[in-house]
């Protein structure tokens, strides 16, 4: 009996901040390993997700969003993170927005437009869409825009025509043995995820006052039995976003321990303890050193 063929492949999902390219990872995957807001922002790093089904593995590589902006250090590394992806993956899924095609989505497709990796253009968030037969003239706006190799209208949350999604891409991936084990569903270890939920719960939590300056490092995780014990330390740049995040008698530190708390105990399927405190460390977003040291110019 001849053994199947295998095939194995990168994918990489790029766009403007904000359009829905981790909710899009999440619901490939079947679970949630990328974190998720309505700010943009919310992803900094590059991050693998892994789906290994059948005989095929493909590795998608889930990309800050691509800033014009980019007086700050960190939007910078931002920027370096996700334009090297696109030229080293078989094949990119370019997330647009409905109806908008912003200054930024015209950057991401000049972007593509110096590379000769095929490109699958993801029209996210056609649920929303009331009148679906002005979808067809948008389409043809976009093929103008973009050299693409197909166009998917989709919804990324409603779960809608994901599997058209999957087809187009697999018809990228090349012929290859496995990079990763069959059960495993990303590269980055626990303690980055944890570090990435707690980030999270924050973003989530502070609405239009969200300070942008705020990271989260992961200072001890061990395994005790059954429990987990990580201390989470927030870093901001000024004493007012600390009071912020601290809220009216410590009300909203506590609101953002809990709810990092239960996902980080489903994500680990142990009991955890959780630790979390507020320091000041003015002007680490615009400080290349600073960055590197937080894990944002290691990849």
């Amino acid at each position: 009996m001849t053994e199947t063929k295998k095939h194995c492949g990168y994918v990489a999902i790029v766009g403007r901040p904000n359009v829905g390219k981790s909710t899009l990872l999440n619901h490939i995957l079947g679970q949630k390993l990328c974190i998720t807001s309505r700010k943009p922002q919310t992803t900094r790093h590059t991050l693998l997700g892994i789906k290994t089904e059948e005989n095929l593995q493909m590795i998608f590589v889930d990309t800050p969003g691509i800033h014009t902006n980019q007086e700050r250090a960190i939007n910078r590394v931002m920027n370096r993170s996700a334009a090297s992806v696109i030229s080293d993956v078989d094949v990119v899924i370019f997330v647009v927005d409905r109806f908008e095609w912003s200054e930024a989505d015209e950057y991401v497709a000049k972007y593509l437009g110096n590379n000769s990796t095929p490109v699958i253009v993801a029209v996210n968030k056609v649920d929303m869409v009331e009148d679906k037969s002005a979808l067809l003239p948008h389409l043809q706006f976009l093929a103008s825009k973009v050299d693409a190799a197909a166009l998917v209208p989709l919804s990324a949350l409603r779960k809608t025509n994901l599997d058209e999604l999957e087809t187009k891409i697999k018809a990228y991936i090349p012929e290859a043995d496995y990079i990763f084990p069959e059960d495993q569903i990303t590269d980055r270890s626990e303690r980055f995820l944890a570090a990435e939920i707690v980030r999270e719960k924050i973003t989530r939590q502070l609405g239009a006052e969200v300070p942008y300056q705020v990271t989260v490092e992961i200072e001890e995780f061990r395994a005790e039995q059954k429990i987990t014990h990580i201390s989470a330390l927030i870093l901001v740049e000024r004493e007012g976003q600390k009071k912020i995040i601290i809220g009216t008698n410590g009300e909203r530190i506590k609101k953002i321990g809990e709810q990092a708390r239960a996902d980080l105990q489903s994500l680990l399927d142990c009991k955890v303890m959780l630790r979390t405190w507020v320091k000041v460390r003015s002007g680490w977003s615009d400080d290349e050193r600073a960055l590197r040291s937080l894990g944002y110019m290691d990849e």
